[in-house]
C-alpha cells in the first residue's frame, strides 16, 4: 500500500478478516457505515455467519503454538513495525475516524498520536514483562528458590465501542500481541473501518496467520465470543447492560469489563476557577460527550458556586458545534439518530421536571444529529441526566456545602470510573484519593484525562479489571510457579 495514494477509503478492505483471509461472504445482510456528518456511505461490510465465527475461533486457538514459538524480542519487533506503519498512515487514519465516527479532527489526530504511543509502549513492555521472585526461605521452604514466569492466557475475544475506533481496539490487541495471545475482534458496527484498517496492517507486518481476526456480526454470532470454551478471556468495552450480560453467559473464562460512567468533578474554594471552568467545559463536551469519562456531574462548593457557574457558562458559549472536519469544532454529530433522540428526550424530561437550562438544551442540526453543548442546573438526583450515563454533550452543575458533601455526592452513583477534583489543598487531594469510589482520581483535571500506560478501569457498575499496557498484559497472562 503506497503512502502516496493513501486515502481513508484505501486503508481498509470492505470485508471480514477471518482466520488470516479476507472474506466478502456473509449471512446476506450488511453493516452499512456512513459518514456521520455528510451521510454518505463509506463502506458495506457483510455480517459474518456462525460458521465464519467458528473459523476465526478455531484459527485463533490453533495459532497459540506459533505465538508461543515467538520470542519476546520477535513480538516486540512486530509491534514496533506496526507502530511505524500507523505513524506513516496517521493522516489518512485520522480522516477515516472523522468520517466514520464524526470525531472532531483535532481529537482524531490526538487519537492517532495515542495509538502510536500505545503500540510502542506494548513493544517496550513485551521485552520487560516478567514474573517475580517469591520469598519462601522459611519453614518448609528453607534453602529453596522460587519464582514465577507469566504465560499467555490463550485466545482473547475483544469487543470494542465506536468512540475510539482505533485506540480502544489497540488497548486490547497490542497487549495481547505483546504477551502472545491470539485475538478475535468484534468492532463496533457504527465505526468498524479503522479496525479493518488495523487488520490490514497486522496482516502486512507478518503476524502469524490465524492469530488475529476481525469480524462484523449480529448479536447471536457475537455471543459465541462469550460462550465458547476455547476462548480464555473476554475483554469488553461498552455499555454496562451489555457488559454484565456477557459476563453472566461467559462461564469459566476470565472477563475484563470497561463500562460506562457518569463522571463527577468537585470544585472547592481553593481552586483556580477560571482554569477549571475552561477545562470542565471542554471535558463535558469534547466529541459531543461521547466518552465514558466525559464530565457529567459538577459539584461546586457554595462559597465559589456562583462565580464558577458564571465562568462555566461563558466557556460553554465559546464552544463550537458543526462539521467535525473543522479544527475549531469540538461538538460534532452524535453517532446516530437513536442517541440523538435519547439525549433530546432526557434533556426535555429534566426541564419538565424543573431543571434550569444554563446553556444549550436544544438541537442544533437534527438532520446531522448535532445537539447543543448543554449545561443544566436544579436537576433532581434521580433524573436520568444526573443518575444515568448520558454519553452526550450534557452536564449538570450543582452546589454543595463543603468538600465532604462533594465527595458524598460524587460517590452517590452506580458507577465509579474516574473523577476530577479541582483544588489547591493537599488535604483535599489526600481525602479525595482516600474516599472517592472510583478507579482513578484526577487532580486539577477532568475525569477524561488518560495516559495510555496508566492503569485504567472502574469499580461498581463501571467494570472489572484494568487496561493500560502492562496492566492489560497481566490480565491476559497467568503466573506459573517453579520451586527448586
Amino acid at each position: 500500500m503506497s503512502q502516496a495514494v493513501l486515502t481513508p477509503s484505501t486503508l481498509f478492505v470492505p470485508a471480514n478478516f477471518v482466520g488470516g483471509r479476507w472474506s466478502k461472504d456473509g449471512d446476506g445482510t450488511c453493516c452499512t457505515v456512513a459518514d456521520k456528518y455528510h451521510g454518505t456511505t463509506l463502506g458495506r461490510i457483510p455480517h459474518a455467519t456462525d460458521a465464519q465465527m467458528e473459523e476465526a475461533i478455531a484459527a485463533a486457538y490453533a495459532s497459540r503454538g506459533a505465538l508461543r514459538a515467538m520470542s519476546a524480542g520477535e513480538r516486540s519487533a512486530k509491534l514496533d513495525a506496526l507502530a511505524a506503519m500507523i505513524e506513516s498512515r496517521q493522516d489518512a487514519l485520522a480522516a477515516l475516524i472523522v468520517q466514520e465516527g464524526g470525531k472532531p479532527v483535532g481529537y482524531a489526530r490526538a487519537e492517532l498520536a495515542r495509538c502510536v504511543i500505545t503500540v510502542r509502549t506494548a513493544a517496550a513492555e513485551a521485552v520487560r514483562f516478567t514474573g517475580e521472585s517469591v520469598a519462601i526461605d522459611y519453614a518448609a521452604g528453607v534453602g529453596k528458590t522460587a519464582f514465577t514466569r507469566r504465560f499467555p492466557i490463550g485466545v482473547v475475544a475483544a469487543i470494542t465501542p465506536f468512540n475510539f475506533p482505533l485506540n480502544l481496539v489497540l488497548h486490547k490487541v497490542a497487549p495481547a500481541m505483546a504477551v502472545g495471545c491470539p485475538v478475535v475482534l468484534k468492532p463496533a458496527p457504527q465505526a468498524p473501518l479503522s479496525a479493518l484498517a488495523l487488520a490490514a496492517m497486522i496482516e502486512e507486518i507478518g503476524w502469524p496467520v490465524g492469530a488475529f481476526s476481525a469480524l462484523l456480526c449480529g448479536i447471536p454470532v457475537a455471543e459465541k465470543l462469550a460462550t465458547d470454551a476455547r476462548i480464555a478471556m473476554l475483554s469488553f468495552t461498552g455499555s454496562d447492560k451489555v457488559g454484565w450480560h456477557l459476563k453472566a453467559i461467559s462461564g469459566k473464562k476470565k472477563v475484563t469489563l470497561e463500562l460506562g460512567g457518569n463522571a463527577a468533578v468537585i470544585i472547592d474554594d481553593t481552586a483556580d476557577l477560571a482554569a477549571a471552568a475552561k477545562i470542565v467545559a471542554v471535558g463535558a463536551n469534547l466529541y459531543a460527550g461521547q466518552v465514558c469519562i466525559s464530565t457529567q456531574r459538577i459539584y461546586v462548593v457554595r462559597r465559589v458556586h456562583d462565580a464558577f457557574r458564571d465562568l462555566l457558562v461563558k466557556e460553554y458559549a465559546a464552544l463550537q458545534t458543526g462539521d467535525p472536519s473543522d479544527p475549531a469544532v469540538s461538538v460534532g454529530p452524535l453517532i446516530d439518530k437513536g442517541h440523538f433522540e435519547r439525549i433530546s428526550g432526557w434533556v426535555d424530561e429534566a426541564v419538565q421536571g424543573g431543571a434550569t437550562v444554563l446553556s444549550g438544551g436544544a438541537a442544533v442540526d437534527p438532520g446531522r444529529n448535532i445537539y447543543a453543548a448543554t449545561l443544566l442546573a436544579d436537576v433532581g438526583r434521580h433524573v436520568r441526566v444526573n443518575c444515568a450515563e448520558v454519553f452526550g454533550p450534557v452536564a449538570v452543575v450543582d452546589v454543595v456545602e463543603d468538600f465532604g458533601e462533594g465527595i458524598a455526592r460524587a460517590n452517590d452513583s452506580a458507577y465509579g470510573l474516574q473523577a476530577g477534583v479541582f483544588t489547591n489543598s493537599l488535604a483535599h487531594m489526600k481525602r479525595a484519593h482516600d474516599e472517592l469510589e472510583v478507579g482513578g482520581v484526577m487532580i486539577n483535571n477532568v475525569p477524561g484525562f488518560r495516559v495510555d500506560s496508566m492503569p485504567y478501569g472502574g469499580v461498581k457498575d463501571s467494570g472489572l479489571g484494568r487496561e493500560g499496557l502492562k496492566y492489560a498484559m497481566a490480565e491476559m497472562s497467568e503466573p506459573r510457579l517453579i520451586v527448586f
